[in-house]
């Protein structure tokens, strides 16, 4: 959208500019692009082909961050059933983090926005702690949408190494809590409580990753083993390798 302003206005703008001034100062701005030969998301395929995706990042001295995310998709879909097999995935997040001896603590808004797949739009609230190389978190689905019903609760344990070589190895292991009252979207086209969700609660996934740095491009390369747990339908995920190629850069 296009704004016009008079000239009346031009004091207050700069008066906001000059305001903002020492905020993006002490501010970071970057961005990653990559490819991926399949895209998963906590052990389900949502790219069985190679995936384009990147994002950019605002990260400010205070601990507040900002940013987006974006996948292709290898599956679209509508309630008429149609599918162009174009879908994208956006992510929008913005968040706290912070240090307190030794211990680092992230709290997280995230917005899932999608083109060309209908009802799938969801919001989750990100926690997590960490201590040295290990991680913990959770999240929780506060809409309902056509892979989730509110109140999923998404429960992980992170952990990254540093390896000889300039090798570093990460694991990161999925568990859900699922709540079982189906809403009309994840039922579509049936009613609301038609039992999709066959399970309370279960393990998801354990990825394993091994990364490297390609010189001094500021690339890397990845090699991913992907353990699958159950879905909600209490049916199998599948185990899944994949190869990531991800550029960083920075403004």
């Amino acid at each position: 959208m296009k704004k016009h302003f008079a000239f009346s206005q031009l004091p207050a703008l700069c008066l906001a500019s000059c305001a903002l001034l020492p905020a993006i100062a002490h501010a970071d701005f970057s961005g990653n692009i990559g490819l991926t030969s399949k895209y998963l998301f906590r052990g389900g395929v949502e790219s069985d082909r190679i995936a384009l995706q990147g994002g950019l990042d605002y990260n400010h001295a205070s601990g507040f961050y900002a940013g987006w995310w974006a996948s292709t998709l290898d599956y679209s879909y509508d309630k008429d059933g149609n599918d162009s097999s174009d879908g994208i995935e956006n992510d929008f997040y913005l968040g706290f983090s912070n240090e307190i001896n030794g211990f680092t603590y992230d709290i997280t808004l995230l917005q899932y926005a999608y083109m060309h797949v209908d009802d799938s739009n969801q919001t989750e609230l990100n926690a997590s702690v960490g201590y040295g190389a290990f991680t913990v978190g959770l999240s929780y689905m506060l809409k309902e949408g056509w892979w989730g019903n509110k109140g999923d609760i998404y429960y992980y344990l992170g952990a990254e190494f540093a390896l000889p070589k300039d090798f570093t190895f990460a694991a990161k292991a999925g568990f859900f809590n699922y709540d079982r009252d189906d809403n009309s979207k994840i039922c579509y086209p049936d009613p609301a409580g038609c039992g999709i969700t066959a399970k309370s609660a279960g393990f998801r996934h354990l990825d394993m990753t091994l990364s490297h740095p390609i010189g001094k491009t500021g690339a890397d390369m990845s090699v991913t083993y992907a353990v699958g747990g159950d879905f909600r339908d209490d049916s199998k995920v599948d185990n899944q390798l994949l190869l990531g190629l991800t550029y960083n850069f920075d403004f």
